[in-house]
């Protein structure tokens, strides 16, 4: 079971509150006046970017009309969506939506992953996420730096938690030559991933698509992630990373499309034993 994470929690909760409202036939408008709060807070109750105080939720709960199992529920979850992540102390550096994303991949139980030119940020090593953040922010301040690749180094500590997060990663053989912070650095992070691969048979699949590969959906795209939970009662989230932006997007429709070019990278990728080889051949040309 992956940890509690407080933006799931919420998250959860607003889909459960928003999907009763919608079975009573009630705009947001009109609940929330009955509720006794702004339309626009409930709005962000249900996207999950605001929780309810107890004593709105209790006023919720009778206005909806849940069931006490339900209700139990809800207040056990607007609990949890009280508790402090771990992020919540980079709220000075990070944007909003990227620390929420934080806070979904923290609660999430697997990621599939798509990364075209750099190693994606769960698998890197300090130097080279050093290197990438230094390069990306030439005007950032030291102090800021150390701050910046902690959190990522704080992210990966879901890779050995009990149970691990399992993780689908399918990078571009770009990855393994572009020379992020130079041929030490580089040389670091591809031992780096060969470890992970031997020592994380169970929870970590990397696959790399060579340069022979013909083509496939996501070539030529952002690197995104996809992120699924352990309740099945919430859908799969995806997670889209350009030069200039950075969105979380729960449409069905859009995560289906990137899940399908997900699985096609995934077939012109080399085997696990083939891409294994590739990183150690990578490594000898250094």
């Amino acid at each position: 079971m992956a940890p509690v994470s407080p933006t799931v929690a919420a998250w959860a909760l607003g889909l459960r509150v928003r999907d009763k409202r919608e079975e009573a036939g009630l705009s947001g408008a009109a609940a929330a006046k009955r509720i006794g709060i702004a339309a626009a807070y409930l709005s962000d109750v249900e996207r999950g970017k605001k929780n309810l105080s107890a004593d709105r939720l209790e006023v919720l709960i009778e206005v909806y009309d849940f069931h006490e199992d339900e209700a139990e529920e809800l207040r056990s979850l607007r609990e949890q969506a009280t508790r402090r992540g771990w992020w919540n102390k980079y709220t000075a550096i990070f944007s909003t939506e990227l620390l929420r994303f934080f806070g979904f991949e923290h609660g999430a139980d697997s990621i599939h992953t798509y990364d075209s030119d750099l190693v994606n940020g769960l698998l890197q090593t300090e130097d080279y996420a050093r290197a990438i953040i230094e390069s990306g922010s030439p005007n950032v301040r030291l102090a800021e730096v150390d701050r910046r690749v902690a959190a990522r180094l704080t992210r990966q500590k879901r890779l050995t938690d009990d149970p691990p997060l399992h993780i689908v990663s399918i990078m571009s053989e770009a990855a393994l030559r572009q020379q992020i912070g130079g041929p030490r650095v580089l040389a670091g992070q591809l031992m780096h991933l060969e470890r992970m691969i031997e020592t994380m048979p169970e929870s970590l699949s990397l696959q790399i698509v060579p340069f022979e590969a013909t083509g496939h959906h996501a070539m030529g795209g952002s690197s995104f992630h996809l992120m699924s939970f352990p309740s099945g009662q919430l859908p799969t989230l995806l997670w889209q990373e350009t030069v200039t932006s950075t969105q979380l997007i729960s449409d069905q429709i859009t995560v289906r499309e990137y899940s399908l070019a997900h699985a096609e990278a995934t077939k012109c990728a080399l085997s696990r034993e083939d891409s294994l080889q590739l990183i150690r051949d990578a490594y000898k040309r250094l």
